[in-house]
């Protein structure tokens, strides 16, 4: 039921033609500091169509680019709005904006929303809780049943 869900929304992604201009930012933090993540940044991305056989559907394909491969596999903060996509399975989406304006309602790219992976899933979050979590930033490009962004190991940090 869960990889249902998560393939509906990523299989929107066929549906945007967003193509966002490259963010250029430096960041150099200390090896245990995460790095305090803007959305902007998560904009260094583009995409293309790509034909997936095992679902019979095209899909937008996503190359990112220097600034996002930098911080891959990096601690990473991030701010942002808490949507429950299944609360028995624990699996929650963080979203640059809230549901009414978010990626899965349209309006906003496949860059505007990360998958959030928790280290200790049993919190229940709210739809539009603001929320700041840390975790380990994960790049997905090849798994079409995930979000293009991850933040595996995902704790809250605060109520923003």
């Amino acid at each position: 039921m869960m990889r249902l869900i998560v393939f509906l929304f990523i299989g929107s992604l066929s549906l945007v033609g967003f193509r966002p201009a490259p963010i250029a930012t430096t960041v150099t933090p200390s090896a245990a500091d995460p790095v305090k993540l803007s959305w902007e940044a998560l904009r260094d991305v583009t995409f293309k169509k790509k034909w997936y056989a095992e679902e019979s559907v095209y899909m937008l394909y996503p190359t990112f680019g220097p600034t996002v491969q930098k911080m891959n596999g990096k601690p990473v903060e991030l701010t942002g709005y808490v949507l429950p996509v299944d609360l028995e399975s624990n699996v929650y989406v963080l979203s640059a904006f809230p549901y009414s304006a978010c990626f899965f309602c349209g309006g906003a790219g496949p860059e505007s929303v990360v998958s959030l992976k928790f280290k200790k899933p049993g919190r229940k979050f709210k739809t539009d809780e603001r929320r700041t979590f840390r975790g380990t930033l994960k790049l997905n490009a090849d798994n079409i049943y995930e979000l293009n962004y991850i933040i595996a190991d995902a704790e809250m940090v605060d109520a923003s």
